[in-house]
């Protein structure tokens, strides 16, 4: 851009433009040099066609000259005009402001001469206008009672003293003190603040319980309650030393609420006169929003009880405060009484009140709960209630509980064993009835208990923070100075009243209920009450009486009403009579037994929980310095009860009740409705009724372990000394069968045991105690352990359980033993884990057992009973089948009936089949009956070696012997019928054999190597067959192959 363009050139001229373009900047510089030009034309060549050009370049440039002239001269010629005007009218005012000079100076002479007159009327319009204003402030005082009437009618509490205050510093100014119109206005003032306070005190005492208008119940349609309350008290100050509370921390200087409205020296009033901008009617409503601007800010409304006010801090940080209503409100009342100066005395009447307060609360939430259940059975009765009261109380139940209520199919009722041997009703059982009502009850009680002591924290902290920085119980009108107290100082102060003051009343009015829930007397509850009186007394004797909350006094529960250090307005309120509206009735029940299906110290299960969460709540609630009152407390009280009394109570009655349960006569006597195994308890499987009791009284135990974790080591203690004391005497019962029986003595071979372990039928046994093995070794340990067997020496009845209710006991037991052992390592799981936790680091050194070490002693010892089972049929086999040695088979008939020994055989096996078909399932029988064919077989064929003789009638004899046997196993369930017809029909060939020529099985067995042994071959030919020729001389001759 050139240095020209911004010059008025006409459109019709811009050549000029073009012109100006080809001047040289450098002409136009502020400090021009025409030297160098000069120079120039006198070295150029062609002087005159430079000097042409520049000529040219002159002319161009005056021409723009007259252009601009030309464009600006109507203005300049404007500026010159009004230039003119301004200088005359400045001439105008010099000669006008000389008259008016003149004219003052004319004036001042004129006043001069009345001055004293001026004087007295100046002086009297004063006194009038003074006068004025006293009768116009005495008609507006006359009219005060009146007003402030009206606004306690409103419940316009804060504008009410608002008005008493200002009226009474009105009546403090010099001009109204000797007015005795005035004296009957101050009587009645002095009467309507009594008459204020006690309003004050009452709708206090109201919203403190949730009975008031703007209490947490009622303002919870507005706002969201959450489980653990959050609402934050607004007494927060920079200048405070005390430790604060979670509610009293988050607005800690956010607001002038704490700082300034509420903790002045002084009441600052403000009038209408004083032209406040604040307008608390024209701010929108905070409540009502709308949610899709949830972005924008909501503006807050005034609260309506200070609808009426006069606008100052306080009000103006009620209304920029974000807390709930009834915080706001509650505020509100104290700060009220802080203007009055009568907070010592509200102080001490609000502890006075307490503890009769707080009984009749939970006397009524008892009553609520009778009547609800009544109403709940008159619903039922209509038609729905049976399915109401399983909905109710069903709900949240262990399975364990619900099934020992179920009736089995086989006529025995397993809730029947429970009253039989249970400590505890079936209402009583964790879960129950009676848990659940306790429950509910309490927790209803303590959620209402939780909310009453979030308002009294709020009161607290305020009051406690405000006394620490100024006289509290001067009334604002009069002047203070700031007065720095100590805690206790501040407990006097606000008349005893303390957060701790209401959290020990609560807690000790909580205590009396749950004495009452379990039927403990207080004395016996709380064992350690005394000593710790003992030592609060000590402590109280050493120091200062007003020291005390600084000492970390342990909690004590008290019975009766706890005595408050109550001031002189405090103990001249209560004699006027306010506090008799509440009598003593601390010392009276609170019915729960109306609402309780049952009542005893069981209940102290279902109370730790409602309990352990109450005190989660307070703790949330209160400061530090408080802390040691919550440790010391309620929660404290239960556990200790739990394990000084519940504890050694719940040993000793379900100790005793395992004793009775494993010793009645009918404990280990096996009983059966049906003929078939069922695999449940609930549809009649056959399990000992000892063993069943102590399986109900094991998950009964567990289940108080659930219900209270802390104390969850102890009692799975318990269930180990019971389940060990369980287990000897089902070891004493299994030793009773067993003893001095050659069965019992074999099992305990280490090499029995292991060929045992190898056999194929061992994988229906417990997958810890069997072990995957190949098909050949199955076989081959199987041949060995028959071979080990059949080499014993003759076996007698008496090294045989020849008593058949011994071998049924022996399957019941082993079936219940391992139904127990399930049972165990289910509740192992169910175990509380910190239980598992702690008891597994307590005891590492000590006693390693838990409950998994207990399941596989009783899954061993149900192993050792099938085992003592299945050698003991194969012992009974090979001593029935003993009797073909040394026998000569020479029949004159054909069989037609099979032994003797073998019909006792297999009677016999058809028997105690029977017998123990219900108590043994199906694998289980062929593990104990699926060893006789093998062994049989194994006997038969090596019975011909001790054969004398034998005929053809003699063969047809043993055949039909097998073919009874085959029968017999045959018609057991679940055999293995194919491994029975396999065995016996290996027999029946071997014996055949013999009625083949000598050559002729002499070709047999050059053909048959394989089919049996060089042995039992040797034995066809070496028995004597009569009828067959045998050829001389080769009898001697013949030796194994």
């Amino acid at each position: 851009m050139g240095i020209f363009d911004g010059l008025p050139v006409p459109s019709d001229k811009s050549y000029l433009r073009d012109e100006l373009a080809r001047i040289d900047e450098s002409w136009a510089v502020a400090r021009f040099d025409s030297l160098p030009h000069v120079v120039h034309i006198l070295t150029s060549k062609d002087r005159e066609t430079d000097v042409l050009l520049l000529k040219e370049q002159s002319d161009v440039v005056e021409e723009v000259v007259d252009e601009v002239v030309h464009s600006y001269h109507g203005g300049f010629n404007k500026a010159i005009q009004n230039y003119s005007q301004i200088l005359r009218l400045f001439s105008e005012s010099t000669e006008k402001l000389g008259d008016l000079k003149h004219d003052l100076a004319e004036a001042k002479t004129s006043l001069g001469t009345r001055n004293k007159q001026l004087h007295q009327l100046w002086y009297r319009s004063v006194t009038l206008r003074h006068i004025i204003a006293l009768l116009d402030q005495i008609e507006g005082i006359a009219k005060v009672p009146t007003r402030i009437e009206k606004l306690i009618a409103d419940k316009q509490f804060y504008a009410a003293i608002q008005v008493y205050l200002q009226s009474s510093l009105m009546l403090e100014r010099e001009g109204l003190q000797t007015v005795g119109a005035l004296q009957d206005v101050r009587s009645e003032l002095t009467k309507l603040r009594g008459a204020l306070f006690f309003k004050i005190l009452d709708d206090l005492h109201a919203h403190l319980y949730n009975r008031g208008e703007y209490s947490s119940v009622a303002s919870s349609i507005y706002e969201r309650d959450d489980d653990v309350p959050t609402t934050t008290a607004v007494a927060a100050s920079r200048m405070s030393s005390q430790p604060l509370s979670r509610r009293t921390r988050t607005l800690k200087g956010d607001s002038q609420f704490g700082v300034r409205g509420l903790t002045n020296g002084s009441h600052r009033t403000s009038s209408i006169e004083e032209g406040s901008s604040f307008d608390g009617h024209d701010e929108e409503d905070s409540v009502e929003h709308d949610e899709a601007t949830d972005s924008k800010p909501l503006s807050h409304q005034l609260p309506p009880w200070l609808s009426d006010s006069t606008p100052d801090e306080f009000i103006e940080a009620v209304r920029k405060s974000d807390d709930p209503l009834h915080v706001k409100y509650l505020l509100t009342l104290v700060q009220c009484l802080c203007m009055l100066g009568k907070v010592a005395a509200a102080g001490a009447i609000i502890c006075q009140k307490l503890r009769p307060t707080i009984h009749e609360i939970i006397i009524s939430k008892i009553k609520a709960h009778m009547e609800t259940r009544n109403l709940s059975k008159f619903a039922c009765s209509q038609g729905d209630q049976t399915v109401a009261a399983g909905l109710h109380f069903v709900k949240g139940q262990p399975e364990a509980y619900r099934l020992s209520k179920e009736k089995s199919q086989n006529g025995i009722s397993n809730s029947g064993t429970h009253l039989a041997v249970s400590p505890v009703s079936p209402l009583m059982v964790p879960g129950g009835k009676a848990q659940a009502a306790a429950k509910d009850l309490l927790d209803s009680i303590l959620d209402t208990i939780v909310k009453i002591f979030e308002n009294h924290v709020v009161i607290g902290e305020l009051l406690e923070l405000k006394a620490s920085q100024h006289d509290i119980n001067t009334p604002k009108s009069l002047p203070t100075n700031v007065n720095w107290n100590t805690d206790s100082e501040a407990s006097q102060v606000t008349g005893g009243y303390t957060i701790s003051y209401p959290l020990t009343v609560l807690q000790s009015e909580c205590q009396q209920l749950i004495c009452e829930i379990l039927r403990a007397t207080p004395e016996a509850a709380s064992a350690d009450a005394a000593a710790q009186t003992a030592k609060v007394a000590k402590k109280a004797s050493k120091k200062d009486k007003r020291n005390a909350p600084e000492d970390g006094l342990t909690f004590t529960f008290r019975f009766t009403d706890a005595t408050v250090s109550i001031s002189n307005q405090g103990a001249d309120l209560i004699r006027q009579g306010w506090g008799k509206k509440a009598p003593n009735s601390s010392q009276e029940g609170y019915g729960s037994a109306a609402v309780l299906p049952e009542q005893g110290i069981y209940l102290a299960a279902s109370i730790y929980r409602p309990v352990l969460q109450f005190t989660d709540k307070i703790t949330s609630m209160l400061p530090k310095k408080h802390s040691q009152l919550v440790i010391d407390g309620l929660l404290t009280f239960t556990e200790n009860f739990v394990k000084d009394h519940l504890l050694p109570t719940m040993f000793v009655d379900y100790r005793k009740g395992v004793q009775q349960a494993i010793s009645s006569a009918a404990a280990f006597r096996p009983r059966a409705h049906t003929t078939t195994y069922t695999p449940t308890v609930e549809k009649g499987r056959p399990i000992l009724q000892g063993l069943l009791a102590i399986d109900l009284l094991a998950k009964e135990v567990l289940g108080w372990a659930q219900a209270m974790p802390k104390f969850a080591t102890d009692l799975v203690k318990y269930v180990q000394t019971f389940l060990e004391r369980t287990f000897e005497r089902c070891r004493t019962s299994y030793m009773e069968a067993v003893l001095e029986k050659l069965s019992y003595r074999l099992i305990g071979r280490h090499d029995i045991e292991r060929l045992m372990r190898l056999d194929a039928a061992s994988a229906c046994l417990p997958s810890s105690l069997g072990h995957s093995v190949s098909h050949s070794e199955a076989v081959g340990s199987g041949v060995e352990l028959d071979d080990l067997f059949l080499s014993l020496p003759s076996i007698k009845q008496d090294n045989l359980i020849r008593d058949d209710n011994k071998l049924i006991l022996l399957a019941s037991l082993s079936d219940s033993l391992e139904f127990v052992a399930d049972s165990i390592e289910r509740l192992g799981q169910a175990v509380p884990r910190a239980a598992s936790q702690s008891d597994s680091s307590r005891n590492q050194t000590t006693s390693p057992r838990n409950l998994a070490s207990f399941a596989d002693e009783y899954r061993k010892l149900a192993t050792d009973c099938l085992k003592v089972l299945r050698v003991e049929m194969q012992l009974e086999t090979v001593f029935h089948l003993q009797e073909m040695k040394n026998r000569e088979y020479l029949e004159d008939d054909d069989a037609e009936e099979p032994d003797d020994f073998v019909i006792s055989l297999t009677s016999q096996i058809t028997r105690r089949d029977e017998g123990m078909a219900p108590f043994i399932s199906g694998e289980k029988r062929n593990y104990v009956f699926g060893g006789i064919c093998g062994i049989a077989a194994n006997a038969s064929i090596k019975a011909l070696a001790d054969m004398r003789s034998i005929n053809l009638f003699g063969v047809q004899q043993i055949c039909r012997n097998t073919i009874a046997l085959e029968q017999a196993m045959a018609a057991i369930p679940y055999i293995d019928g194919e491994s029975v017809q396999q065995n016996l029909d290996r027999v029946r060939t071997y014996f055949e054999l013999l009625n083949m020529p000598f050559e002729a099985l002499l070709a047999f067995i050059a053909e048959h190597d394989q089919m049996f042994t060089p042995t039992e071959y040797s034995n066809l030919l070496k028995v004597n067959v009569p009828g067959r020729d045998t050829p001389t001389g080769y009898r001697c001759s013949i030796s194994p192959f």
